[in-house]
């Protein structure tokens, strides 16, 4: 049965845990085909991106574990920690995560090795690179989030899941000149790990908190 756009969404979540399976060009193709109808304003369809896996993407992983994160990053994605309010849902779903792998806020150690699993992207045997033009502003970023929604429901469809990794950003530059696109022209926005879920894996399995809807949505006339 065809999965719908409902569970698709529900089913949604950020994997950091995949099984040793391949994923397909065929079925990869058949997504990203799909995706290319996501909305953008002006038709300006601002995203581009490269599909790595097999032994180009773990050598591009060796390089980036022996290289330094770039200085200064690609861009700024802490200006939400200001907000006490969006700061607390970043370290409510840190504590959560932590808490499933059995990771105590003192271990700094354990902490530190498994945010730097981001640069294996979990285990995951596919990884999208998404990057664009540098001329694009606040609009076309939100296309481009757009489309990486598209990308991701597409997957669940065809039994998929993906881990979006902005984390990838601290190695924008060595990525792009790996990826052959022109760091001058183009910013690197993020990674996407795609793969099969580990069902299995505690990391894969707790309880992700979202705030009540009345806090983000009023109804005006009805």
């Amino acid at each position: 049965m065809t999965m719908t756009v409902t569970e698709a969404v529900t089913s949604r979540r950020s994997v950091r845990s995949f099984l040793d399976k391949p994923v397909d060009l065929e079925t990869l193709t058949r997504v990203m085909d799909k995706a290319r109808f996501a909305p953008s304003g002006c038709n300006f369809q601002p995203w581009e991106a490269s599909i790595v896996t097999g032994e180009p993407l773990r050598a591009l992983q060796q390089k980036m574990l022996a290289a330094p994160p770039q200085d200064p990053p690609e861009y700024d994605w802490s200006a939400p920690n200001a907000s006490s309010a969006h700061k607390a849902r970043y370290l409510d779903v840190s504590e959560r995560m932590y808490d499933a792998l059995g990771i105590s806020r003192a271990d700094k150690e354990a902490r530190r090795a498994f945010v730097s699993a981001n640069i294996a992207s979990f285990g995951a045997p596919a990884v999208l690179f998404c990057y664009f033009p540098r001329l694009m502003g606040p609009p076309q970023w939100s296309d481009v989030g757009m489309w990486l929604q598209t990308v991701m429901l597409l997957l669940r469809e065809e039994g998929l899941d993906s881990c979006p990794q902005e984390y990838l950003w601290m190695y924008a530059r060595l990525i792009k000149e790996f990826l052959g696109v022109n760091d001058e022209t183009h910013i690197f926005f993020c990674g996407l790990a795609i793969g099969y879920r580990d069902e299995q894996a505690p990391i894969n399995n707790f309880e992700r908190a979202r705030i009540p809807l009345e806090e983000q949505v009023r109804f005006l006339g009805f």
